[in-house]
């Protein structure tokens, strides 16, 4: 069988065809997926001048400790008693209302001054205190009413006052461990003579009947005494407007009327 020369020539080039298409589709590359390349964020001008600002501001607040490293701490005066009553009814008082909560000189005893005890300080503001505790025989009462911001400190200034009070009866007038109704029957049963308690408990025991202050003649605010967080009694928000109360409702008529005399420690 003879065949054609074209035919054959036909048959090498469709060879040679398939294997240059192997040969193209070996050599080309693999596809390969795209990365992302990674964005940068770059803070704005702005927002670092606010930045810094913020922490300018935060720099600028004070504490108490700061302000009390750089200046000595100056007793309380009763200028400084008038100025946060005035301050705190300022806005919804007339004039006044703000009138009769004022208090004259006569009706203060004097001031701390810091170089007291506690004991040395009642001893000269409080004279003829054994004829008071002698004469003073009325229950549901007591001659001296202390007020200070905790139930510890009230445990300090009763231990501080030994030298001062003698024999006479010291109630403990705070909420810690003793239910007012404890209290208000001590009252009832017993003469005590000076009782020592923060604003909350006596304001409570004044309101239910069950402590009476006309026979009261001294109240001694613990004015200069400050807590760990170097607070006073009146940098205490509900203590301060605990003792608020109490002054508006019971103290200050009797200080008006001459016969409570306030004294600040």
């Amino acid at each position: 069988m003879n065949l054609d020369p074209s035919d054959d020539e036909a048959v090498e080039k469709a060879s040679d065809n398939r294997t240059a298409t192997r040969q193209d589709s070996d050599s080309k590359p693999a596809v390969k997926k795209k990365r992302k390349q990674p964005t940068e964020c770059f803070l704005s001008q702005p927002e670092e001048k606010q930045e810094s600002t913020v922490k300018a501001k935060r720099r600028r607040k004070k504490k108490i400790s700061d302000v009390l490293q750089k200046s000595a701490p100056k007793p309380g005066v009763p200028a400084d008693l008038q100025n946060l009553l005035t301050q705190h009814f300022g806005e919804n008082r007339s004039v006044i209302e703000i009138e009769e909560l004022k208090l004259s000189d006569s009706c203060f005893l004097p001031a701390n001054d810091l170089s007291h005890s506690f004991s040395s300080y009642l001893k000269e503001i409080c004279p003829k205190w054994a004829k008071l505790r002698r004469n003073h025989e009325e229950k549901k009462s007591v001659v001296m009413l202390v007020l200070c911001s905790s139930a510890l400190r009230s445990l300090e200034l009763i231990k501080s006052m030994t030298a001062f009070k003698g024999d006479c009866k010291v109630l403990k007038l705070f909420a810690k461990h003793i239910k007012i109704k404890e209290q208000m029957n001590m009252l009832e049963k017993g003469v005590f003579h000076i009782g020592v308690g923060t604003p909350g408990r006596v304001k409570a025991l004044v309101e239910q009947d069950g402590l009476c202050l006309n026979a009261t003649k001294y109240m001694i605010l613990d004015w200069n005494w400050r807590d760990q967080k170097l607070r006073r009694m009146m940098d205490i928000p509900e203590i301060k407007r605990e003792t608020i109360d109490l002054l508006e409702k019971s103290i200050i008529k009797l200080c008006r009327d001459g016969s409570v005399k306030l004294g600040l420690f």
